[in-house]
């Protein structure tokens, strides 16, 4: 984290504090809750930090998928400061988060929220309403729908699925967004050109799109398939090889944008 930036040298482990006594929260500047992705768990957890909590303290859930709408209800005092600060994977060096109001969600916070997230170099988005997922699970969520039904239909491996993405379109997707990669698509036309030459293809690769059931036999010939490309290694080499990779990439991207600020 120090190499990114994210970090200065002097940061220690030594510097965190552990507690199990929740109350022991009152003072501090800003929460991000992590707890159990049950919205009843959350509900019970926002009431009692809003309990102890300053009005002008923050409370960011992480929550991959449940609605701030739904989580803030715990919250009798100040639900306004309530939104979702949803990272990504691996957070501690994956720039998104994706900041999402609920109903409740005062415009200022979302604004705090943001000032507070870019301040620690992460990149975020503003969600213009809530959904199940946010976005970019539901990004995943297609892609994995459609690998699972393309192993299911026998075309193809897990461990050749893996290797599409990774080899193919995820090494452009580390550099520009899909829409705008098809903007480059189109040559010198942009994305005008690309939809007169691809709209008819695009329809027809995504009308057939499987419907995939998660039931035991499918998630064995993922299970099985994934375990066939891992050959052996285990988590914590698998995450140190994906975190070695995410790191190049990064200094990589950060050393660019440098680059092209200083002109």
């Amino acid at each position: 984290m120090e190499e990114l930036g994210l970090a200065v040298p002097a940061a220690s482990p030594s510097n965190l504090t552990f507690t199990k006594d929740l109350a022991e929260i009152a003072g501090v500047d800003f929460v991000q809750e992590n707890g159990p992705e049950r919205l009843a768990f959350k509900q019970s957890l926002y009431q009692q930090l809003d309990e102890l909590l300053a009005p002008e303290v923050l409370i960011a859930t992480s929550s991959s998928g449940l609605m701030m709408t739904e989580i803030q209800k715990g919250c009798a005092l100040h639900p306004e400061r309530c939104l979702v600060g949803h990272p990504f994977n691996p957070p501690h060096l994956i720039p998104l988060v994706e900041l999402v109001a609920g109903e409740r969600t005062s415009p200022d916070s979302i604004k705090r929220a943001d000032a507070f997230y870019t301040a620690l170099g992460k990149r975020t988005i503003r969600l213009n309403k809530e959904v199940p997922g946010h976005v970019a699970n539901r990004l995943q969520g297609v892609l994995i729908r459609e690998v699972m039904s393309l192993v299911n239909e026998g075309v193809v491996t897990v461990a050749d699925a893996d290797t599409a993405c990774s080899w193919g379109p995820g090494l452009r997707w580390g550099v520009m967004g899909p829409v705008l990669l098809n903007h480059l698509g189109g040559g010198s036309g942009g994305i005008e050109h690309f939809y007169q030459q691809f709209a008819g293809p695009l329809v027809t690769w995504w009308t057939p799109l499987g419907e995939v059931q998660l039931n035991p036999e499918m998630q064995k010939k993922i299970v099985d398939g994934l375990y066939t490309e891992v050959d052996g290694r285990n988590i914590e080499e698998l995450a140190c090889e994906r975190d070695r990779l995410l790191m190049i990439l990064l200094k990589a991207r950060l050393a660019a944008e440098t680059v092209e600020k200083s002109g």
